[in-house]
């Protein structure tokens, strides 16, 4: 079924995903992170893109119904997932071979940007405050530049707290000095 390895990468990501339900500034959220860590960490492309979309599911479970009490569904929610997988993907193709710091840095900006402009994009076709032309689009895109920095800097965080914490116990893993074999039976 699944290897202890997913399965430790799949709690990482539920746990990062759950500091959505604490408070915080508007937009600062691990969404894009826990995407571009299932994107270059899950060896099984299927649960790659599954994991962050399931880890979303749930948050937005217990905020959707719990906390707000609107329910699941809402208008431009369809851009939101779209945008966790497209960042998935984002992961795997840019960072699956190669993590580095810079790589990391800029998969995160990014992500961050591409959340930005798919779900702006959703709230300007979905929501019916902005009229359907170009200066909607730009009126809707400039609304949501205020929070653009929040997206960021909760992309970059997040970002550097899951990596880093990957690299951090790769690191102390292979400085551990092995067991001494026992020599009584």
């Amino acid at each position: 079924m699944f290897r202890r390895t997913t399965l430790l990468l799949a709690g990482i990501m539920l746990a990062a995903m759950a500091a959505r339900l604490l408070p915080h500034p508007p937009n600062f959220t691990p969404i894009e992170a826990v995407a571009l860590f299932g994107g270059a960490y899950v060896a099984d492309r299927r649960l790659a893109f599954l994991l962050p979309l399931l880890a979303l599911l749930l948050s937005d479970l217990v905020l959707g119904f719990v906390v707000y009490g609107y329910g699941l569904f809402y208008g431009g929610m369809a851009f939101v997932y779209a945008s966790v997988a497209l960042i998935t993907a984002l992961g795997m193709g840019g960072l699956r071979r190669r993590v580095t710091l810079f790589r990391v840095a800029g998969a995160a900006v990014v992500a961050a940007s591409l959340f930005f402009i798919v779900t702006n994009f959703g709230t300007w076709l979905t929501s019916g405050l902005y009229p359907y032309s170009a200066g909607g689009l730009l009126a809707c895109y400039v609304a949501g530049l205020p929070f653009f920095h929040y997206t960021l800097a909760g992309a970059l965080g997040y970002t550097a707290l899951l990596f880093g914490g990957v690299a951090l116990a790769r690191r102390r893993v292979r400085t551990q000095p092995l067991p001494q074999p026992s020599l009584t039976a």
